[in-house]
């Protein structure tokens, strides 16, 4: 048993996603304990910049798909059995997961099963609005609370007697607002009369694996079109190598980023994006950045979602809003043609791009919860946990 009178928190990231959330919390932490607190766990590169020191890399858990996940089940088996036995060498307070609930409802089982009296809570919930609703009928059996990020997901889980309670969603406290395009523009000498498109094509090895080549592709038609356009890849430490990798030997204007600064600086100098599906999206709406998603699955994992996920979008815009402002060329329809098409509308700056605008406007008021940050909400949650 540990004599530390600092509160000790076992934080468990195993995507880029989450690893942002988590470095958010984990500062809310700090300042609520005025940095009586102690952090172990599993994070990524902006969690170890906030003094986690990650029991291994979670770049090894960046698998996307349910058929592409199989050959990783071995290795992922063997890393929670290691982070079992690190929790109980620790012993914290609270062990808080962040979203990959699939990775993480398997920590979760096995800490009840070994009934160690630690507070469990989980940070951001499974999307039982789409599917396996089941989900929401028994996460009460492995947690003690839920955080979600979105107002309407409470309802689905408390009637399942599992304590629920929104915060707000990070997003909104991001960075990106802060960001200077001009300094981007600066630092990597790009002219002033030069468009930028940001090329985002997600944090997973097999989304960067799908997606990036026909990005690359679009890339390329677009600057035959117009050479007066060019391009920035941001990227992050779980797919970093691979990017360089498929990326090396191109002709294109591109800047390849891998600093969270240089990220969102880019962002705020784009005059649009081409985006995988995720967190991303809501960070480009936020700052009114417009852009297209796309996206595209093994052929398997894709029959199986269609027949599975009952949501009309797969977009977190278009979801809040009830309708379709981010154009989402998914499967078949990811291809290189059909983004260049998409993202030239968006150029013209006409009618998709002021639909665009006007949505972004509105999502802000669907994240926020009160007056602190979701971040400090999601903390005196925790906290109170302890």
């Amino acid at each position: 048993m540990t004599t530390s009178t600092k509160t000790r928190i076992y934080l468990i990231s195993g995507e880029a996603s989450g690893d942002l959330l988590g470095s958010r919390l984990m500062r809310a932490l700090r300042e609520k304990t005025k940095g009586s607190v102690e952090f172990f766990g599993l994070g990524g590169d902006t969690m170890e910049q906030e003094g986690l020191k990650s029991l291994f890399d979670i770049s090894e858990l960046a698998v996307m798909g349910i058929f592409e996940v199989i050959p990783s089940i071995p290795r992922v088996l063997r890393r929670i059995n290691e982070t079992i036995a690190d929790i109980k060498n620790k012993n914290p307070d609270v062990v808080v997961t962040i979203d990959s609930w699939s990775f993480c409802s398997r920590i979760h089982k096995a800490l009840r099963k070994l009934n160690l009296g630690i507070k469990q809570i989980h940070y951001v919930a499974p999307q039982v609005w789409a599917w396996k609703k089941r989900r929401a009928k028994t996460m009460y059996k492995y947690i003690d609370e839920l955080l979600t990020l979105l107002p309407k997901e409470p309802q689905y889980f408390t009637k399942h007697h599992l304590k629920t309670v929104f915060v707000g969603h990070p997003v909104i406290e991001s960075d990106v607002l802060k960001a200077d395009g001009a300094d981007f523009r600066s630092k990597f000498n790009i002219a002033p009369e030069k468009q930028i498109i940001s090329i985002l094509p997600g944090s997973r090895h097999t989304e960067v694996v799908k997606l990036l080549p026909d990005f690359l592709a679009a890339a390329q038609k677009l600057y035959d079109l117009n050479p007066d356009i060019c391009f920035v890849l941001p990227t992050v430490k779980t797919v970093a190598s691979r990017v360089k990798q498929m990326t090396k030997g191109s002709k294109l204007p591109l800047a390849v980023v891998e600093t969270e600064a240089d990220r969102y600086s880019a962002f705020q100098a784009s005059s649009a994006a081409i985006a995988a599906s995720g967190t991303v999206a809501l960070e480009l709406a936020i700052c009114n950045i417009p852009h297209i998603i796309a996206y595209k699955v093994s052929p398997l994992t894709y029959f199986l979602a269609k027949h599975l996920v009952k949501i009309k979008y797969v977009n977190l815009t278009n979801l809040l809003l009830g309708y379709s402002v981010v154009p989402e060329l998914l499967q078949d329809k990811c291809t290189s043609d059909n983004i260049v098409t998409e993202i030239l509308e968006l150029l013209k700056n006409g009618s998709a791009y002021e639909r665009q605008i006007e949505g972004f406007a509105k999502i802000k008021e669907h994240l926020s919860c009160g007056s602190q940050t979701p971040s400090q909400n999601a903390a005196d949650e925790i906290l109170k946990a302890k």
